[in-house]
């Protein structure tokens, strides 16, 4: 993974019918392609490709066997000149909750935490069976509609995100202890409340668990202490903001819930190694 360049031109996700779309994309080339801001969940399954793909901060090689995840939130543009071959999947929140709750802790997993799993390489048989099952929801997808037919697309999406999961090991046996499962919820809700707070002990009244209890948790199933994993939410949203979007450090300040731009200039700072000004200006060419 490499440092990534500046990224022009940011365009906001267009709205997708019934928030759900799959298409199969045969050896398209890339040129000039502009930044987009997710508003639905991506999944890019390449079978062939060269290239590259930043994401968010991030850029990485397009070789072909491989799938990208993408969050609803991230940005994301492919390089000139790259070109793949494979399936272009994406949904919002709103359609995933047609899956069976089964279901629920596949989506936890692997966008919660968007850029732990940003990048999953699959193996032979495994590419094989995937493109099986994203040609048979495809398949479905074109079919006039009919009625159900939102229930049957959200089940066969279902049986992608429980085969992606058990790619990355993050499932065993279809089931998850408890401690897993507080800790999927943790990162659910930090996704979804960190602008309305940053503290360790609301998080843990959200679970019905101690902070010690809360914090012990995630440096067990994740490797990092609660408070580290809220903040690095709102690092990457802060980012994100500053690079993709002309906001005063003040409004940006306002929308992540600081008290003052001071506040989170120097919440920015000691997470970063630099000023908010400073990382913006690594992006001089945003909105001109």
């Amino acid at each position: 993974m490499n440092s990534k360049a500046p990224l022009p031109n940011i365009q906001t996700e267009k709205e997708i019918k019934d928030s759900f779309a799959i298409r199969y994309i045969d050896a398209l080339s890339f040129t000039h392609q502009s930044v987009c801001r997710l508003n639905y969940h991506r999944i890019f399954l390449i079978t062939q490709g060269t290239g590259n793909i930043q994401i968010d901060e991030a850029s990485y090689p397009v070789t072909g066997n491989e799938l990208f995840l993408l969050a609803k939130g991230q940005c994301y543009q492919f390089d000139d000149q790259t070109m793949i071959t494979g399936f272009e999947l994406c949904f919002g929140d709103c359609f995933w909750d047609k899956t069976p709750p089964s279901a629920n802790n596949c989506k936890a997993v692997l966008f919660n935490n968007a850029t732990a799993n940003q990048h999953v390489l699959v193996g032979d048989a495994d590419i094989t069976e995937l493109i099986f099952h994203f040609k048979t929801l495809r398949d479905e997808f074109l079919k006039a509609d009919y009625i159900n037919k939102p229930d049957v697309l959200a089940a066969y999406l279902k049986i992608i995100m429980i085969k992606i999961a058990n790619l990355k090991s993050l499932l065993t046996d279809g089931h998850e202890n408890y401690d897993n499962q507080l800790y999927r919820r943790f990162l659910e809700l930090v996704s979804k409340n960190y602008q309305s707070t940053h503290e360790v002990n609301e998080f843990a009244g959200l679970l019905g668990i101690s902070t010690r209890k809360l914090t012990d948790l995630c440096n067990k199933c994740g490797g990092k202490g609660a408070k580290d994993i809220i903040n690095g939410q709102l690092i990457a949203e802060a980012k994100r903001a500053l690079q993709f979007s002309t906001k005063p450090v003040k409004e940006i300040a306002f929308q992540l819930n600081f008290a003052t731009a001071d506040h989170f200039s120097h919440f920015f700072k000691k997470n970063t190694q630099m000023s908010p000004f400073h990382y913006r200006s690594r992006f001089a060419h945003i909105g001109m």
